[in-house]
């Protein structure tokens, strides 16, 4: 059993230590700061406005960016402290978690000096519950705790995927590296119906079936694995164009053998437009992934063909968060799905392992029956 909020009993004067995941992005210079997206602030939102609302006494606390233990001004929590402030004014905010060595470490004087003067430990930060840090396992271990609403959300959304979803259940899979997806490839092939794959990872399966990748991206160790994916039951779907560069380093289209020296950077349109025909059939669809390079325009076609299918599809539609989330927004579409994942790494290693040491964590603390 995982707490929720309301198993917390009366919060009225209590201080809360909430563990967010405001790990966003932001551009400029090292000094000065700005939040590109706040979509994981604005996400914690419904936590804190429920806590506060009664009375609690709220201290968030989360990590940003890998400065190693140490200070780094690139990595300083004062642009968030800022915008929590417009959004939550009640809300204090600690600085960044990783500043201290001891976070990363799980180190129990670290995770006292967090839980010190705290009265109550709520977890809301699905995207690093992944991770076995001092303020995801430590503060369960001796306070009173519970998942928070997106936590909470985030488990449900994903346990239906991995043991109910409605069918045809189709995933598509995209990014550089097929080793990076291996374990969330195989269990993910024990519940879909249909696997797209896309994105770099496709020309190790493309190279698994003999075929010609050019330049591309590809890891030779995996060719194994792949083929050994490509002859199970579950259909897997990959390009039958790319789109890329020539030898000459020229924009070009390609068929599926791509010639020596070419390399390969998106999805071509025809492959585009059959994985959105699989996706507007799906009735649950999980993506998790670009299919190409698409920071650059020229190469960003195939993420928006699936992109704009994860829209309009009539499926129950997933994003597993990270590049996936990145792009949606980018092509403005991420509220025109049912779901976007606030944890790239954590949703792709729930649908893996069922489990986090986060949520482990949680049913260990001492108000858990």
């Amino acid at each position: 059993m995982i707490a929720k909020l309301e198993d917390l009993g009366d919060v009225r004067g209590k201080t809360v230590l909430v563990r967010t995941d405001f790990n966003v992005p932001m551009s400029g210079p090292d000094d000065d700061r700005i939040i590109v997206d706040d979509f994981r602030i604005r996400s914690a939102l419904e936590t804190l406005n429920w806590l506060t609302s009664r009375g609690a006494n709220v201290v968030c606390a989360t990590h940003l960016g890998r400065p190693k233990g140490k200070k780094v001004a690139k990595y300083s929590i004062a642009p968030v402290r800022k915008r929590l402030a417009e959004l939550a004014p009640s809300v204090l905010l600690l600085e960044n978690l990783r500043f201290n060595e001891g976070e990363e470490g799980n180190d129990p004087n670290f995770v006292a000096k967090l839980v010190d003067g705290v009265d109550i430990y709520v977890n809301d930060a699905f995207g690093a519950a992944h991770r076995s840090h001092a303020s995801i396992v430590g503060p369960p271990k001796t306070l009173p705790s519970a998942a928070g609403r997106l936590l909470h959300r985030e488990l449900e959304v994903l346990t239906e995927l991995r043991s109910n979803p409605k069918r045809p259940f189709v995933a598509v899979l995209g990014g550089s590296k097929v080793s990076d997806k291996l374990g969330v490839i195989q269990a993910l092939m024990k519940v879909v119906d249909q696997l797209i794959i896309g994105g770099g990872m496709c020309f190790s399966f493309l190279a698994a079936k003999n075929l010609p990748i050019g330049d591309s991206l590809c890891e030779l160790d995996q060719l194994d694995a792949c083929r050994q994916l490509l002859s199970g039951d579950v259909p897997i779907h990959l390009p039958e164009d790319i789109v890329g560069l020539n030898k000459s380093g020229e924009f070009a289209t390609f068929g599926v053998r791509l010639p020596d020296g070419a390399k390969g950077l998106d999805i071509g349109p025809g492959s585009a437009a059959a994985f959105a025909d699989i996706i507007m059939n799906a009735c649950s669809v999980f993506w998790n992934g670009p299919m190409g390079m698409f920071e650059d325009e020229r190469f960003a076609a195939g993420t928006r063909t699936v992109a704009q299918a994860m829209a309009d599809t009539k499926a129950f539609t997933v994003v597993g968060g990270g590049d996936s989330a990145a792009a949606l927004a980018q092509f403005r579409l991420d509220k025109e799905v049912d779901h976007v994942s606030t944890g790239g790494g954590a949703s792709l290693e729930f649908l893996q392992l069922g489990d986090l040491p986060g949520l482990v964590a949680l049913r260990g603390a001492p108000n858990v029956k």
